[in-house]
C-alpha cells in the first residue's frame, strides 16, 4: 500500500517512522525516519506516556496513517487513519501467546480506533466485526479499503519449471492456531486415506511448524521471497486455506490471480473477495477439508472452472485503486499536499 501511495501520489511527502535500524526495503519515494529508542521501549512509552509521537518524530505531519493497530501515539489535533485487518485477538484470544495478548492489551486497539478520525477496514467483514463487537466507532467513521494481489503471473514464471516434481497442493501463511493448522494436519491425513497422492508444500513459519513437519508428503518452505512464492503459486494444483477466521484472506486472492483455485474455510471475508469461486468447507471440519483436497486434486474440470472464476473475480482488486481511495481519505483529513 505504501509503495502504491508513493508511486501514484508523489505530490505528497511520504515519511515512514521505523524502528532503529529498520530503514530497509522501503518503497521509492518514501523517506525513513528512525525512532531513537528500541522498538519495545518506544512502544511501551507511547502506549503508557503518550510519547514519542509519530508526527513529532517525522518532523511534523499533516495526517498520520497507522497501517495496523500498535502501541503508538500522535499529537491531538493531527488527524489519523487506522487500518484494521481483523480482530482475531478478541474473537480467538486463546490462539495467541501470553506475550501477544499482553502486546494487544498495551496497544489498546479500541482506544486507537476511538481517537482516529477514520478507521479503514480491509473488508466489509472486518468492518461488520468491529461494529458488531461494540468498538467505540460510529459506522460513518469507518471505510472499507480492500487489499489486492501483490504477486501475479509474469516474467518470474514464464518458461520456468515448478519447484516440485509434478504438481502439488500449496499452503501459504503463518503456522499459528488461527490459520487452522490442526485442521490442515488432520485433513491431509483424511485426504491420504481417500487416495490423495499430491504433496503439500507449506510456505510459512510459526509455533505449530512441528505439527506438520513429520507428516508424509509435506515440504516446509521458510522465508520464501517474492520470486520463489510466485513460482510456487504458478505451479500449484490448488491452494489450501483452512483458516478459523480471516479479515481479508490474501493467499486465496493471490492464488486466484494465477488462476489457481482454493480449498478454503467458508468465511465472510473470503465470500466477499471470491464469491462462489472456491471450494468452501466449514472451518475446523477436517473430514470435509480432506474430501475437498482430494476432490480438487482429481477433478480437472472443477479446478479449471473455479480457477477461471476466481481469476475473473479478483481482477477488480488492485493496490492502485485501493491506494487512490486511501489517499483521497488522507487528503480529506490532512489538506492539500505541501508540494
Amino acid at each position: 500500500m505504501l509503495g502504491a501511495l508513493a508511486g501514484r501520489h508523489g505530490e505528497a511527502e511520504w515519511v515512514a517512522v521505523v524502528p532503529d535500524g529498520g530503514a530497509t526495503d522501503l518503497p521509492e519515494g518514501v523517506t525513513a525516519v528512525e525512532s531513537r529508542a528500541p522498538a519495545r521501549l518506544s512502544n511501551a512509552c507511547a502506549a503508557l506516556l503518550g510519547r514519542p509521537r509519530l508526527d513529532v518524530i517525522a518532523g511534523g505531519a499533516d495526517v498520520v496513517w497507522i497501517p495496523a493497530p500498535a502501541p503508538v501515539a500522535w499529537s491531538s489535533g493531527v488527524p489519523a487513519v487506522l487500518t484494521v485487518h481483523d480482530i482475531s485477538w478478541e474473537e480467538r484470544p486463546s490462539d495467541f501467546t501470553a506475550y501477544e495478548r499482553a502486546w494487544h492489551a498495551v496497544a489498546r486497539p479500541r482506544r486507537l480506533a476511538a481517537r482516529a478520525a477514520r478507521v479503514a477496514c480491509v473488508s466489509e467483514a472486518t468492518r461488520e466485526a468491529i461494529l458488531g463487537a461494540g468498538w467505540p466507532v460510529a459506522p460513518g467513521q469507518t471505510v472499507v479499503i480492500p487489499e489486492a494481489p501483490t504477486l501475479a503471473p509474469g516474467p518470474a514464471t514464464e518458461g520456468s519449471q515448478p519447484p516440485e516434481p509434478g504438481r502439488y497442493l500449496l499452503f501459504v501463511g503463518a503456522l499459528e492456531p488461527r490459520k487452522g493448522i490442526e485442521a490442515l494436519a488432520a485433513g491431509l491425513a483424511e485426504a491420504r486415506l481417500l487416495g490423495l497422492e499430491l504433496p503439500l508444500v507449506v510456505v510459512g513459519d510459526g509455533r505449530l511448524r512441528g505439527r506438520l513437519a513429520p507428516l508424509p508428503g509435506v515440504r516446509l518452505v521458510s522465508g520464501a521471497d517474492d520470486a520463489q512464492l510466485t513460482r510456487l503459486y504458478a505451479g500449484a494444483t490448488a491452494l489450501v486455506a483452512p483458516s478459523m477466521l480471516e479479515g481479508f484472506g490474501l493467499p486465496p486472492v493471490e492464488a486466484a490471480a494465477f488462476g489457481v483455485p482454493s480449498v478454503a474455510s467458508d468465511l465472510p471475508a473470503l465470500r466477499e473477495s471470491l464469491g462462489q469461486a472456491f471450494l468452501a468447507v466449514p472451518p475446523g471440519d477436517s473430514a470435509a477439508l480432506g474430501e475437498a483436497m482430494f476432490s480438487i486434486s482429481t477433478d480437472l474440470a472443477l479446478r479449471n472452472r473455479l480457477g477461471e472464476q476466481a481469476r475473473e473475480r479478483v481482477g477488480r482488486l488492485s493496490w492502485a485503486r485501493s491506494a487512490d481511495r486511501l489517499f483521497s481519505l488522507l487528503l480529506e483529513l490532512g489538506g492539500e499536499p505541501a508540494r
